[in-house]
């Protein structure tokens, strides 16, 4: 009699069932984020919650860093032999990741309906060489914030459409006496500089790499940089903006502290939201201005998505958590910090509703979208822009000779 009773308790235990009749979770994910733009930290818990109370023989332990920390944690897991499941990647990492077998090929679990739904370009975010390493995500570029009570003030109209109208209207605001430094930027020696240098970039036409070899020493590359300097050392940038991440600078603009800001879609409503902020129903948002002759908008893509490691023991349910997380029913909810990237939600009143000026931009800005570098190189490419950005705004040297040391530099 005490060995079936033991039996059946062994039996019990090796099915996952308790005797209150509840199943033990099976199968345990450990998921990789970030603590910083786009969705909150509470907004994944949230959809994660969604997804085990749906899937209750799945645990799924969440992890979260800063984007600065996101690349190595993700690198170093990886040369453990073990540690992440799913992992949130950077537009300007699945060269490297696949290049280093970090990420599955998911090519083939691609359905029609993900195929036939997603935007075109958020597409993108995911593939190098004809193949796919996860779902896109985060569609995401940076835009133009204002803040509509100081341009009032100051006289002006309308935002600025071409950079040099952004620096003149600085300009104006400044010699009102309005504000000392109106723009705010994210130039801190980090990859936020590399987004905005970027979006600069794209205004002017330029180009990273040719022929596989550096290309952005001259033309449009060299132009980017020379108008950063010049934003910089004529006093209508704010000085800390060489230190400046993206949530210093919507401290700034929020506070009232910037009539200008450069930054992602999830600023738009925190800063619209008087709980958080000073500005809420002053701040104005559209597409990254354009120049004269060269282009009308700006944009970076800084798309971002979800794969499975190449070490994960359950790619089955770290896929089925993934396309979780990027449905157009969990995208929808939680679009107010990050747009969706299905291209039917766009029509979804309860999606458009109190960000339409937001959307609008989008619109044009998110088709704009031009990328940061596309090599297995590319960490190393974007060590010596930042170093490049920085001696130059700091005037340790010419924008030219920065550029030049960068491409030296770059490992291309």
């Amino acid at each position: 009699m005490l060995k079936s009773t033991r039996n059946a308790l062994l039996g019990a235990a090796l099915v996952g069932i308790s005797f209150s009749g509840q199943a033990y979770a099976e199968t345990t994910l450990n998921a990789l984020f970030m603590a910083q733009a786009a969705y909150s930290e509470a907004d994944v818990r949230a959809m994660t919650e969604a997804f085990t109370k749906a899937n209750p023989d799945v645990k799924v332990n969440l992890e979260f860093v800063p984007y600065e920390g996101l690349h190595d944690k993700t690198v170093l897991a990886q040369g453990s032999g073990g540690g992440y499941d799913v992992v949130l990647f950077d537009v300007i990492w699945p060269a490297e990741y696949a290049t280093n077998k970090v990420l599955v090929d998911v090519t083939d679990r691609i359905t029609d309906d993900m195929q036939k739904g997603v935007l075109p370009g958020a597409w993108t975010t995911v593939e190098y060489d004809g193949k796919r390493y996860g779902m896109p995500w985060i569609l995401d570029t940076k835009y133009l914030f204002y803040n509509k009570e100081i341009l009032e003030k100051a006289g002006i109209t309308a935002p600025p459409k071409t950079w040099d109208e952004l620096a003149e209207q600085a300009k104006t605001i400044k010699d009102k006496g309005l504000l000392a430094t109106p723009i705010a930027w994210s130039w801190s020696q980090a990859e936020a500089a590399i987004c905005d240098y970027t979006t600069l970039v794209s205004a002017y036409g330029g180009k990273f790499i040719d022929g596989g070899k550096p290309a952005f020493t001259t033309g449009g590359g060299l132009d980017a940089l020379n108008y950063m300097v010049s934003s910089y050392t004529s006093g209508i940038t704010n000085p800390n903006s060489k230190e400046f991440l993206e949530e210093d600078v919507r401290k700034v603009f929020q506070n009232g502290e910037a009539a200008f800001a450069l930054n992602w879609t999830y600023m738009y409503n925190l800063a619209n939201d008087p709980k958080e902020s000073k500005v809420a129903g002053k701040v104005g948002v559209v597409p990254a201005p354009g120049v004269a002759g060269k282009s009308e908008v700006s944009a970076v893509n800084g798309s971002m998505g979800l794969g499975i490691t190449s070490t994960s023991q359950h790619p089955d349910e770290a896929w089925k958590y993934i396309v979780h997380m990027t449905s157009q029913p969990t995208q929808n909810a939680y679009a107010k910090l990050s747009l969706p990237i299905w291209a039917s939600s766009y029509e979804d009143a309860n999606v458009t509703k109190g960000q339409e000026e937001l959307i609008a931009a989008a619109k044009r800005g998110l088709a704009a979208m031009y990328p940061r570098p596309t090599t297995p190189k590319y960490q190393e490419l974007s060590t010596a822009l930042q170093q490049a950005i920085q001696e130059a705004l700091l005037g340790q040297t010419s924008a030219e000779d920065a550029l030049k040391t960068a491409a030296e530099n770059s490992g291309l």
